[in-house]
């Protein structure tokens, strides 16, 4: 079929992300790090709210971190889930209360004086791009001072950013897409 010449076609949005998770992408133990009887093994949890402060029941999110001594793994078989093998990765969907639970090891700092924290991946509905954030530990607070990304937020901004430890050492960090609580999204130059 020919074209007119003067027709000029323009690009169409993105395609949202979800909540289409339903076929592949979650799999088995995709949340387990490590086993939960690892000696290290530590619970991040939380839930996913919209603008509006409601759970969002659909959304899928990853993590990417080092291990506890700071080793960021560069291996293939991310998605092995032996009980024993730390991959540094994980991918779990939230539940329908908009809940999500990994298990996983507190990250060791990647360079002596460096915060440690894991990166969160968040795929949603309506999202037409995933967002990008960054979950620190709460208890190195010189390090957390010294932060170039955090040192950049204003203080109310910056505590979006960091998990809170609960007294069984859990990490409880939830995620808001917008609104009052809004947690900051990074933006990297090529991730689209």
């Amino acid at each position: 079929m020919a074209q007119h010449p003067a027709l000029k076609l323009l690009p169409t949005p993105g395609q949202t992300v979800g909540p289409f998770y339903g076929y592949a992408l979650p799999f088995e133990r995709g949340g387990e790090l490590v086993n939960q009887a690892h000696p290290a093994a530590v619970r991040l949890h939380g839930t996913v709210y919209d603008g509006q402060g409601e759970v969002i029941p659909d959304a899928l999110l990853e993590i990417w971190q080092a291990d506890e001594h700071g080793q960021v793994i560069a291996r293939e078989g991310s998605l092995v889930r032996d009980g024993y093998t730390f991959t540094g990765w994980g991918r779990v969907p939230v539940d329908n209360a908009g809940q999500y639970n990994f298990t996983t090891v507190n990250p060791g700092p990647t360079e002596p004086g460096k915060a440690p924290f894991i990166m969160l991946t968040i795929f949603a509905r309506g999202l037409l791009n995933r967002l990008f954030t960054r979950i620190y530990l709460p208890e190195d607070t010189a390090a957390l001072a010294n932060d170039p990304l955090l040192a950049s937020l204003p203080d109310e901004r910056r505590q979006t950013l960091i998990a809170t430890r609960e007294d069984d050492g859990a990490l409880r960090f939830d995620v808001h897409l917008q609104g009052a609580l809004e947690t900051v999204f990074l933006s990297y130059p090529r991730a689209s």
